[in-house]
């Protein structure tokens, strides 16, 4: 048997670097034979991580079932899972996001869910004094997701824990923070090759306001301009993404990481009011700009309102 690890639907550099360290310590330490996998294509800067670290590309798989032997990481939501996850042996999930619920195992399993900005740091704090024989490319993965899900400690997120192990694995691995951050963001800005349903679905999460259903969508970059100029076609294809995605909008909020701000789309009244309701905003355009925003899950999701 050999146990399953993986993160959420549209991985990010923590769902998919967090499944390969996990693995790594199950079959490695723990002598339990484990595979990292995705439930779809890395985001580009996941895969300047995985190609940057040599790791070989998880396997993408779309469902799961009664035969297979999971670890879940980096979510709890069952809408972020695949659609049979219940059907599964899950015995254990790491996470860092609220409690969403929806999840039922076949008996008592090990929960870790954390209030830190990253997955891959309640791994390393779970491993112990094992962690100090985790391999270079390991290393390599757990900064990175830190380096993400922090924004390089620009996001609120960021806790002492987070910032003071991604410091000593950088020094471990003679790197510079600010130049090997540079270049993850580098590689996450680019997004030339995607197509416009493709942005709207890379980083997204359904959330539901008083019945009305979302996909907030988040674009991390560190040139909104290449995004923002294409504003027009993204705002026209919501409404095609919302009907096949079975949503009433879709929030798409491009975050400037250098500047510290979000930029959210208002294609109609109903983002308007979402934007002038959840963050104080004045709206008189398509476009808001919404300073200090860096965070879905700490400054958007818990705001929004209608």
């Amino acid at each position: 048997m050999t146990i399953k690890v993986f993160g959420h639907k549209s991985p990010d550099t923590d769902s998919t670097g967090s499944p390969l360290i996990w693995a790594w310590y199950l079959s490695e330490i723990r002598n339990q034979p484990a595979e990292a996998k995705l439930l779809g294509e890395p985001n580009t800067e996941a895969a300047f991580v995985i190609n940057k670290w040599g790791f070989d590309k998880p396997e993408i798989i779309s469902d799961v079932t009664a035969e297979d032997t999971v670890v879940i990481v980096d979510t709890n939501n069952p809408a972020e899972l695949p659609a049979a996850i219940n059907d599964a042996n899950v015995i254990q999930i790491i996470d860092h996001h609220k409690l969403t619920g929806g999840l039922e195992t076949k008996g008592p399993i090990d929960i870790t869910i954390k209030p830190l900005a990253c997955t891959a740091t309640i791994m390393y704090n779970l491993m112990g004094d094992n962690a100090a024989k985790m391999p270079e490319n390991i290393k390599g993965a757990m900064l990175s997701c830190i380096l993400s899900d922090t924004l390089e400690f620009r996001s609120p997120t960021t806790t002492d824990q987070d910032k003071a192990l991604a410091e000593k694995l950088a020094a471990e691995l003679g790197l510079d923070i600010a130049a090997y951050a540079s270049e993850m963001f580098e590689a996450k800005s680019d997004v030339s090759a995607f197509s416009d349903a493709e942005l709207l679905r890379m980083d997204s999460k359904e959330y539901a306001v008083e019945g009305t259903k979302f996909r907030v969508s988040v674009l991390e970059t560190t040139a909104p301009k290449i995004v923002l100029d294409r504003k027009d076609s993204l705002m026209e294809t919501m409404t095609t993404v919302a009907s096949e995605d079975g949503v009433d909008q879709v929030l798409l909020f491009v975050v400037d990481i250098l500047n510290e701000e979000a930029t959210l789309l208002v294609p109609n009244d109903l983002v308007k009011t979402v934007a002038e309701k959840s963050f104080e905003a004045t709206v008189s355009g398509d476009t808001v700009v919404l300073p200090g925003i860096m965070s879905r899950k700490k400054q958007i999701i818990p705001n929004l309102k209608l």
